[in-house]
């Protein structure tokens, strides 16, 4: 009994320095002239490393960012009130935008970090002519599980076959109207036969649930709200009913304003059988069904219920700005950093020093009205 006691005094002086060793391995700098001896070591640190990288896109209130939303161009073929000044807006010179490499790298970087779906969005992303080569790219990001489009729908038509096989597996078109001479005036352009044909494109390729994202304003579009849920009677649509928000310039105020509330009466009124369904903690619609109908409904209501607690999302603007909160004025350039040499590391922490600035909840919609921040063409859909 004796000796069996002593033997496992030895062994355990043996595991203790083994344990001392390989803690100073970990903390203390060393030249390793063995690989194959510190295979553990170097996994001790990979493992420390992805736990760092989890934590990159966590701010102070302990949500989770793992959806960006990237904005391709600041360019459009349309002109829609809500999104563009009158008077248009100042176009950021093409050399001052993110070239495609420097997307893909930050792209890259987030994915790395903990991001699962990208939505590329504008002004317009189908007229950037290297979309096709940056959804390849995207898709192909080990980690990432769906990448996602905002479209206002006019080229998409001819471009849709090529962005499906590049790996786009969902798709928003905005659409805020289903009377032609109404589309004209508020997009300031013709193309509503274009936008519907490439919805039915769409159908066909089996986007499901195809989005259909409708911003109500009074006195313009909120007679036309029943219309828009008989699309999704017979059709795997999902409209979704967005309510009018303040940016510079869409001389926005709270009588133009339709809430959720109403909006929701008013579909209740003709639709009875109007259920909400279960939604996913970071969902930024509340959704709905209706009874024997294909498609869903759903509302955004930023405005009357913000969703801040829940929310998972970041933007990267075309200009190689990144933004928190889609109503904070605050942007960090992550252009200028590359530009300036910024290594990976370097941009990592830029970009969680801003996030874990990110505000609790933005300011609420009278405060927005006043708040200085872009028209929503700079910052994207």
């Amino acid at each position: 009994m004796a000796r069996f006691f002593m033997q496992s005094r030895i062994q355990a002086r043996l595991f203790s320095k083994t344990c001392g060793l390989f803690s100073s391995f970990l903390y203390t700098p060393f030249r390793c002239h063995n690989l194959s001896s510190c295979t553990s070591v170097a996994s001790v640190r990979q493992i420390e490393e992805d736990s760092m990288l989890s934590d990159i896109l966590v701010d102070r209130f302990g949500r989770r960012h793992n959806y960006l939303r990237i904005s391709l161009t600041e360019r459009c073929n349309l002109r829609c009130q809500y999104c563009m000044p009158a008077d248009g807006v100042d176009l950021t010179p093409s050399s001052k935008l993110l070239s495609q490499a420097e997307l893909e790298r930050v792209a890259k970087l987030f994915v790395s970090a903990g991001v699962n779906k990208i939505r590329l969005t504008g002004g317009e992303p189908t007229i950037r002519p290297d979309i096709e080569e940056i959804c390849s790219f995207l898709r192909a990001l080990p980690g990432l599980k769906t990448l996602a489009m905002t479209t206002n729908g006019i080229v998409l038509g001819r471009k849709l076959s090529k962005l499906r096989d590049a790996g786009l597996d969902s798709l928003n078109i905005s659409l805020d109207t289903l009377v032609p001479a109404k589309f004209e005036f508020m997009t300031r352009r013709k193309g509503h036969s274009k936008v519907m044909e490439a919805i039915d494109a769409a159908l066909e390729m089996g986007y499901n649930p195809l989005k259909i994202n409708c911003v109500i304003m009074r006195g313009f579009n909120e007679d036309e709200i029943c219309d828009f849920v008989e699309l999704t009677r017979e059709k795997a649509i999902n409209v979704r009913f967005i309510e009018f928000m303040p940016f510079d310039g869409n001389v926005w105020n709270d009588k133009k304003l339709v809430s959720f509330l109403e909006i929701k009466h008013l579909v209740e009124r003709q639709f009875p059988s109007l259920r909400r369904l279960n939604d996913h903690a970071s969902e930024t619609a509340k959704n709905f069904s209706i009874e024997g109908f294909k498609g869903t409904l759903s509302f955004i209501t930023s405005m009357t219920e913000h969703f801040c607690a829940g929310c998972n999302r970041l933007r990267l603007l075309a200009d190689g700005n990144f933004k928190v909160c889609l109503f904070g004025p605050s942007e960090v350039s992550l252009r200028d950093a590359i530009r300036s040499g910024a290594d990976d590391n370097a941009l990592r922490e830029l970009i969680n020093a801003a996030v874990k600035r990110k505000k609790a909840a933005h300011a609420g919609m009278f405060e927005l009205a006043k708040t200085p921040n872009r028209p929503m063409i700079h910052i994207g859909g």
